[in-house]
């Protein structure tokens, strides 16, 4: 089988699973006793979060192997893994607000750490982007912006202990020691749903390293033909 037959295998594992996870949401997982529907989002919102935290703690990881190979491919990974990231945060931030909303009346709690603490990692690496296009030389660009990235996704898992540590904690914990109090189907439905948005993020990170390699090799070619005009 070909390279170009293979390619949509990733992003066909990825729509099945979702569309899975989507029918376990509203005709399986059973309606909760104390929130009723609004619930179900609790699909959506911790596996969103859960991936985000993933994408900026893998960004971390592929930003030190660019510093460790000097290789730029680690650095062009890193920043996909970010900048999908980012954009991630913004539904779970969404979807974190209408659940607190249904469920505490308000919007949103100053006084809850793990709703801060993801604020904070999404605040810190929205200076990311700032940092890395405000240099234009690429190998300095490519190592400032691989030093920060590291020195982000290590703050990732400190800043979870650090919540998990904090106590009082409105916010429900799914992994946890006491997670299996979760009836089965409510479970299966989670573990679904997540291996859902992690094919999702898998996918829409592999198409985008592949346009953002094919962006900068077209850019190299372009400079070498400008390059050779200049000289001829």
């Amino acid at each position: 089988m070909s390279r170009a037959a293979r390619i949509p295998r990733l992003e066909a594992a990825a729509a099945v699973t979702l569309g899975l996870a989507l029918t376990l949401v509203f005709f399986y997982a059973p309606i909760d006793a104390d929130q009723g529907f609004v619930q179900k989002i609790f699909y959506l919102h911790v596996p969103l979060a859960i991936v985000t935290l993933g994408g900026f703690l893998a960004g971390g990881v592929l930003a030190a192997l660019c510093l460790g190979t000097g290789d730029r491919e680690w650095d062009l990974r890193s920043y996909v893994a970010i900048h999908l990231s980012l954009i991630l945060s913004l539904p779970v931030l969404a979807t974190g607000a209408i659940w607190a909303r249904a469920a505490w009346g308000h919007w949103w709690v100053w006084s809850e750490p793990t709703l801060v603490s993801f604020l904070i990692v999404f605040l810190l690496f929205c200076c990311y982007q700032p940092l890395r296009f405000a240099i234009e030389d690429p190998e300095l660009q490519a190592r400032a912006a691989s030093v920060f990235a590291v020195l982000g996704g290590a703050f990732v898992p400190l800043n979870f202990i650090a919540v998990r540590l904090a106590q009082p904690l409105t916010h429900p914990r799914v992994l946890s020691a006491t997670g299996g109090a979760m009836p089965g189907a409510m479970r299966l439905t989670f573990l679904v749903s997540l291996a859902a948005m992690l094919l999702v993020f898998l996918s829409l990170f592999r198409l985008e390293a592949a346009r953002k390699a094919a962006a900068r090799e077209l850019k190299r070619i372009r400079r070498e033909r400008h390059a050779r005009a200049a000289v001829a």
